[in-house]
């Protein structure tokens, strides 16, 4: 019994081998097609503009924290005991608004992650949809990222359809 279920699987696996030998496969090299896209190098300049005025705006507050924490440091010997609990509770209020600024512009949730999306996501539309019609166009069963493939260590030429992808969308 145990030798007629090993040769059912046995059969299984030769099966889908043969099965995937005759699979047409193609690559694109995705990080290729991006640096040659206009509309990414565009999406990226935005969301490269926007993270240093908000990156401008944290520093801005950092720096008035450093001032406030030095002007209280040299007038601290000189102030009550509830002028100086007020100043230190000041400079922690604005220490906090400083990492709330962060969270909001750079946090996992924050405004860069929410506009890269609704920048880059019609572009990743576009790409799926480009790559469906070649793939349809070609008869291609397999189409895979050659530049996020770790283990690819060969590939021939007449397999990379990168160009065709970029002339497609637009490219350069």
């Amino acid at each position: 019994m145990k030798k007629l279920i090993a040769l059912i699987i046995s059969a299984f696996c030769i099966f889908g081998i043969a099965q995937a030998k005759d699979a047409a496969v193609a690559y694109v090299d995705m990080a290729y097609i991006l640096k040659n896209l206009p509309q990414y190098e565009t999406a990226n300049e935005q969301l490269s503009m926007m993270a240093k005025r908000w990156q401008k705006e944290i520093d801005a507050l950092e720096q008035e924290v450093r001032v406030m924490t030095t002007n209280y440091q040299t007038e601290q010997i000189f102030l009550s005991e509830e002028m100086r609990q007020r100043r230190e509770e000041e400079i922690l209020a604005k220490e906090q608004e400083a990492i709330e600024l962060k969270r909001k512009y750079f946090g996992e949730t924050g405004e860069l992650v929410k506009k890269r999306e609704a920048l880059l996501k019609p572009i990743q539309d576009e790409i799926y949809a480009a790559i469906q019609d070649l793939a349809n166009e070609k008869h291609l069963d397999v189409v895979k990222d050659r530049s996020s493939d770790p283990g690819l260590l060969f590939m021939s030429s007449k397999l990379d359809y990168s160009d065709q992808l970029l002339q497609k969308l637009g490219g350069k």
